[in-house]
């Protein structure tokens, strides 16, 4: 005790400051147990071990599979997006129980044995595809505990920007950069049913089968009412009768022309008298076949008026629902949530971090983003009380995960002292309170949606 006090660091401005540093007695992630243990009661990364197969033959295996994976979920989760990481966050106590197994006792796995991990094991054609299946495994899971009235789906793409001669890296000029352009499909909820990573110069819907048609069988056997949402990039035939034949309904932007602003014609006169500070806003549906469409489909436009612009705004909708124009726009617009979500992952998770030089390892390290995105939106809509129900994944991971503690063992316990900051002990309770009750779910009344 007497040789640390020595060695402590002091400062000058305040000659009553000591520095100590006590490396692995203290963590800076102590919120990541709360999902570990959402994770536990939901059993999502356990699924693990019936997914991938263990691929060392010899006696000396340091790290099962399981605590590997969880060690790729939960670093990212708190921000660590490379494997680089992996050396210093291998002795840190909250990640070393998180990942659980001989990590508790000694250190986790080292950033050479992720990288053997994600970059060797993963990348196998059947392993990567059983990580492209998981999302949709994980949020079954979560169905299981918790009933749906209806299934939403949003498909959007984005962009990953690249540096560097990155395989499958390509110039795109909406984007205007090197990039890969992913591909996602969100559920109402923010959850992402699946992802696909793209080279960086595809058209917005390319592949749109390779996403949406895995998520569309998952739900097949379900009586609900199902619904699709998207882009103009997405009006296209192929898809929308793919989607009546499965009984989804459906609003889809569709491409201004000549024809469609033909039908609006009437409502492109400016209004007569001195314009009001709120803005004009009508709506005109019709009916309308494209050359390259086998039937007519009902289409809703909105045309707005705003003051001191010289035209209006126009937008069309391809829509199969049934209800008022109005509402069609209002369901249309709701996919703006999509390109939050995208927000949140790229800010929260930061899954554009997309550095390998190998296509498929950088497919496989967007599928753990996803992986480590939706544990973290679990937490958000089934975990958070009241007050804070609105945290953004963002404000989870610096004020909930980020939670400083000092870490203190006994013969039989190991005691995390948590720092009460951003999140006292009576929020973390309530938290651990509500992932409590999804451990042992009550059993479906009859008729519900499981």
């Amino acid at each position: 005790m007497g040789e640390r006090r020595r060695s402590a660091l002091r400062v000058r401005f305040d000659g009553s400051l000591k520095l100590e540093f006590h490396g692995s007695n203290v963590t800076s992630d102590a919120g990541l147990l709360a999902y570990r243990e959402l994770d536990e009661a939901l059993r999502l990364t356990a699924m693990t071990e019936e997914t991938f197969p263990e691929w060392r033959t010899g006696k000396n295996t340091q790290h099962k599979v399981i605590a590997l994976f969880r060690q790729s979920i939960f670093s990212r989760l708190a921000g660590y997006e490379d494997t680089n990481d992996a050396e210093r966050l291998s002795v840190d106590p909250v990640l070393r129980h998180v990942v659980g197994g001989r990590a508790k006792s000694r250190s986790a796995a080292s950033t050479s044995q992720m990288g053997r991990f994600e970059t060797q094991v993963l990348t196998e054609q059947e392993n990567l595809s059983a990580l492209k299946d998981m999302p949709g495994r994980w949020i079954d899971a979560v169905r299981g505990r918790q009933a749906i009235r209806r299934i939403i789906l949003d498909v959007d793409s984005s962009v990953s920007e690249t540096y560097g001669r990155q395989e499958g890296s390509a110039y795109n000029g909406y984007f205007g950069c090197e990039c890969y352009h992913p591909l996602f499909c969100f559920n109402q909820f923010g959850d992402v049913e699946r992802a696909l990573l793209r080279h960086g110069n595809v058209a917005s819907a390319d592949d749109w089968r390779s996403v949406l048609e895995p998520v569309v069988s998952r739900y097949g056997d379900l009586d609900i009412p199902r619904f699709f949402r998207g882009d103009a990039a997405f009006a296209k035939p192929e898809i929308y009768e793919y989607l009546e034949s499965e009984g989804y309904l459906y609003a889809i932007r569709l491409p201004a022309n000549e024809v469609l602003r033909r039908e609006i014609a009437p409502f492109l006169r400016r209004p007569v008298g001195r314009p009001p500070n709120r803005p004009i806003v009508w709506y005109h549906e019709f009916v309308y076949q494209a050359e390259s469409w086998t039937r007519e489909r009902r289409v809703v436009s909105k045309i707005e008026w705003h003051k001191g612009e010289l035209f209006p705004r126009t937008g069309f909708i391809v829509t199969s629902l049934g209800v008022s124009m109005r509402r069609v726009v209002e369901f249309y617009n709701g996919r703006g949530t999509a390109e939050q979500w995208i927000k949140e992952g790229k800010n929260a998770v930061k899954w554009t971090r997309l550095s390998c030089h190998d296509f498929v390892d950088n497919q496989v390290r967007l599928q753990l983003f996803v992986l480590a995105y939706n544990l973290g939106n679990f937490l958000r809509r089934l975990a958070l009380p009241k007050p804070v129900a609105h945290w953004s994944l963002t404000t989870l991971r610096e004020k909930l995960v980020k939670i400083g503690a000092k870490v203190v063992q006994h013969a039989r316990y190991v005691i995390f002292q948590m720092a009460e900051v951003a999140v006292p002990k009576r929020l973390f309770a309530a938290i651990l309170r509500r992932i409590a009750r999804l451990r042992d779910p009550p059993p479906l009344p009859s008729g519900s949606v499981g």
